[in-house]
């Protein structure tokens, strides 16, 4: 079996090309990054690995000879394929960055976002996917598979796998600016007796509105089964609708000059969050998540 010689490497093709295209040796090199002697080696371990010669030489120029001119096309298809070949494995690669869709409420986007950028910054990278949804929708996205995990405000589902949990304190009230209350420099549940207090329709037991409302005694106004927008409540508060009760965290975030956030002791209220996905659908992406939120929490 006759033995075939190994191809020309593409560095030494590139430089065929090139001194073909401008029939000269400085311009090729110049096009390449290349000095001039490399290219020159280049050509000359082309001819000797041919046995052929590519290029007539004199002093005042350079053309290819008749088997040069005959093997250029070959060159340039070689190097046209191995551009190709570099450019669908650079889609291929992209295409390959694993990905995972991670819900999460409006009053912790500014965590969701946060890990975002961390996860992006691994190596290899994963893509996190944000998708804001309340309550509700957050569970529902977790039971049909639309998104791998969420951070999940408490009653936290018996069905979901739960970790690095947290809690958030409630330490405002939310009221309308110019109601006498934005003028105290504190209040307490017994203080709010004559005012109506917004409420979510669900209150698991033992959860912060259960008791919030609990120690009420004056008028409530339910706003829909979950309230998770905090920000957008803000809205019913300013059109005198209720008041709320906020965390510090919405305090810093929000500026309103139709809303005033009071100082509230509320006993210690606070909301309850984790991260929670189906147990059945555990992947090393997903783990990822949950470090990088514990990481995330433990450095704010």
């Amino acid at each position: 079996m006759t033995r075939m010689d190994p191809a020309p490497p593409l560095r030494d093709l590139a430089c065929l090309a090139s001194v073909a295209r401008h029939l000269g040796f400085s311009r090729a090199a110049a096009e390449l990054s290349m000095s001039q002697p490399a290219v020159s080696q280049a050509i000359g371990r082309l001819e000797r690995g041919l046995g052929l010669r590519l290029f007539e030489r004199t002093s005042r120029e350079v053309r290819l000879t008749a088997a040069g001119a005959a093997l250029l096309p070959y060159a340039e298809a070689l190097l046209d394929d191995a551009a190709a070949f570099s450019a669908e494995a650079g889609r291929l690669a992209a295409q390959a960055t694993p990905a995972i869709r991670f819900a999460y409420p409006s009053l912790l986007g500014g965590l969701a976002a946060q890990v975002a950028r961390r996860m992006a910054r691994r190596s290899p990278p994963i893509e996190v996917e944000l998708r804001p949804a309340g309550w509700a929708a957050a569970t529902a996205a977790l039971s049909s598979g639309e998104v791998a995990a969420a951070l999940l405000g408490a009653p936290f589902p018996r069905e979901f796998t739960t970790a690095a949990r947290f809690h958030v304190p409630v330490d405002h009230i939310a009221v309308p600016a110019g109601d006498p209350l934005a003028r105290s420099s504190g209040l307490r549940p017994d203080r709010l007796g004559r005012h109506r207090v917004l409420l979510p329709g669900n209150r698991p037991p033992g959860g912060m509105w259960a008791r919030f409302a609990a120690r009420l005694r004056g008028p409530q106004r339910v706003v829909g089964g979950d309230l998770d927008d905090l920000a957008a409540a803000l809205d019913l508060v300013a059109a005198g609708m209720g008041l709320l009760p906020v965390p510090n965290l919405l305090v810093r975030s929000v500026r309103r000059h139709d809303v005033e956030f009071v100082p509230f002791d509320g006993g210690g209220l606070r909301l309850a969050y984790a991260v929670a996905w189906p147990p059945d659908r555990v992947s090393p992406e997903l783990m990822a998540v949950v470090r990088t939120v514990q990481e995330a929490l433990w450095t704010r």
